[in-house]
């Protein structure tokens, strides 16, 4: 098991540094940080000084390994449109996507879970097809049209909910329904078919003869072997949800990372992007690495590939 952990840790950390030279190298393809810094109108006298001065008449391999080494130590620059420490910027931040994150991924296993198992009891039923049509509606649509579509409803028509921001538990009911909707079917499909698999072992047919109640064949022994593979599926899913959450921030106002990245692509706050990118990268392999090693100590197969 141990060197299960330092294999795919180490494997973990290339991804890592791969997306963040990646990352490194597309933003500063798309615009020129000299021109962000100085405006539209600067001259090109202005330009040269600024470029000396931040270092960005360097090569961008030079760029790059002055960026990473000075992120590694600690130091993620200073926000060009915000005038204030990165780091201090996008860790404050960071709690509202969090809260958005864990409260959609909740909700996603909340409505998933029992459609699941449901279309998996009665396979090939009106329930069946009721689940599969929900699933497929919910991936179908996309989150920000269903966004607009909670407002419409709640806040514009009912008047239930508030429309944007983030100062209480209300103001995350939308975001929390837009993006957990849009993911649940994923996790749907995969309890269906775990559960389908699962309810024709041989097992399974055992503890039906001893004559155990229904509810113990299903959530017992059924749904805990079916439910291994949503192991991995939940920390990569939870990673999509914080990486993916800049439109319902945005639309919900959502003072979070999501909405922090949508200032900054629209600024070209090039250093502020730079990190948020990062983060959300190093958190989504960090997830996926837990993952893996959550599935290797439910299945010791796992281990030897």
């Amino acid at each position: 098991m141990f060197g299960f952990i330092v294999k795919r840790l180490g494997l973990a950390l290339l991804v890592a540094l791969a997306v963040s030279a990646i990352a490194f190298f597309l933003l500063r393809l798309s615009g020129d940080i000299a021109v962000a810094i100085a405006g539209e109108g600067a001259q090109q006298a202005d330009l040269d000084v600024i470029r000396k001065t931040y270092g960005l008449d360097r090569p961008l391999v030079v760029q790059y390994l002055d960026w990473l080494l000075k992120t590694l130590s600690g130091d993620f620059g200073t926000s060009i449109y915000f005038k204030t420490d990165v780091a201090t910027l996008v860790f404050a931040k960071l709690p509202v996507t969090l809260i958005l994150g864990v409260s959609s991924l909740a909700f996603a296993l909340a409505i998933s879970i029992p459609l699941g198992v449901l279309a998996a009891i009665y396979s090939n039923s009106w329930i069946d097809r009721l689940a599969l049509a929900i699933a497929v509606f919910g991936q179908a649509m996309p989150n920000f049209f269903f966004a607009l579509i909670l407002v419409m409803l709640f806040s514009i028509t009912l008047r239930w909910l508030p429309v944007s921001g983030s100062g209480t538990w209300l103001h995350y009911v939308m975001p929390t329904i837009a993006l957990g909707y849009y993911t649940a079917p994923a996790f749907m499909r995969l309890i269906r078919a775990g559960m389908i698999e699962v309810l024709s072992a041989d097992y399974i047919r055992t503890a039906r003869a001893k004559g155990l109640s229904p509810y113990a064949v299903v959530i017992t022994h059924a749904l805990r072997n079916a439910a291994v593979p949503v192991v991995a599926l939940t920390a990569v899913q939870l990673g999509f949800l914080l990486g993916g959450s800049v439109v319902i921030e945005t639309i919900f106002a959502l003072d979070g990372l999501g909405y922090l990245a949508y200032q900054s692509i629209t600024y070209k706050d090039f250093p502020v992007m730079q990190v948020i990118v990062l983060l959300l990268s190093v958190v989504y392999v960090l997830l996926t690495l837990l993952a893996d090693i959550a599935n290797a100590w439910l299945d010791p197969r796992i281990r030897v590939s």
